[in-house]
């Protein structure tokens, strides 16, 4: 068995040793002795349905030029982040401490506690509701949720469209929930870093 890239773990101040830290100013203190065991994934692109690019960091620094692209508009004075970015090409970001409240659920439910922002993580993916994810971000995704539940006591993953709906569609029908959750249990069966690890995490039907 192999070990998990010593590199990706999650650090005691809510960091990831081994993911790029970008600006933000998006996010606040969890509500006292919260417990972070919820899991949220998203997709992103600015403008819808293109990729590469500066312009969702930008959007999380509260730097987007909003005269850039005609989309932007909606977008002006908008607050919001997520605790973490990867990119079509398995590049990753980190905005927010896990250990802070990202801005990323809005008005949401879970097991019918409201507020997922207080006791949750937000993933965003860089994709849409129309197109395929690529195989790195699958690949990135399940490692780095390999190194939350070693950081936190995640019960459950879901998407934005779970925990909002009606509301929210992402991370969308072309997101392989079954191909995700295949890749973190391989990280669990073939790691000796999660074999005293008790928790296990539920997917979506």
């Amino acid at each position: 068995m192999a070990l998990i890239d010593p590199h990706f773990f999650i650090t005691p101040e809510g960091w990831c040793n081994g993911i790029a830290r970008s600006p933000c100013e998006n996010f606040d203190a969890r509500p006292e002795q919260t417990v972070i065991d919820l899991l949220v994934i998203h997709n992103i692109s600015l403008p819808p349905e293109e990729y590469g690019g500066s312009y969702i960091e930008d959007l999380f620094a509260n730097q987007l030029d909003c005269d850039a692209h005609p989309y932007f508009e909606k977008l002006r004075d908008l607050k919001v982040s997520a605790h973490f970015l990867i990119k079509r090409d398995g590049s990753a970001h980190q905005f927010v401490a896990t250990q802070d409240r990202a801005w990323h659920a809005g008005a949401s439910q879970f097991n019918n506690r409201e507020r997922c922002n207080d006791f949750s993580i937000g993933i965003e993916l860089e994709g849409s509701d129309f197109e395929k994810f690529a195989d790195r971000q699958y690949q990135v995704l399940a490692k780095l949720t390999a190194a939350l539940l070693v950081a936190h006591t995640l019960t459950d993953v879901r998407g934005h469209q779970h925990i909002a709906p009606g509301r929210k569609t992402d991370p969308g029908p072309f997101f392989d929930w079954q191909r995700y959750q295949r890749e973190f249990n391989n990280l669990l069966e073939n790691d000796i870093s999660f074999m005293k690890i008790p928790t296990k995490l539920t997917f979506p039907d």
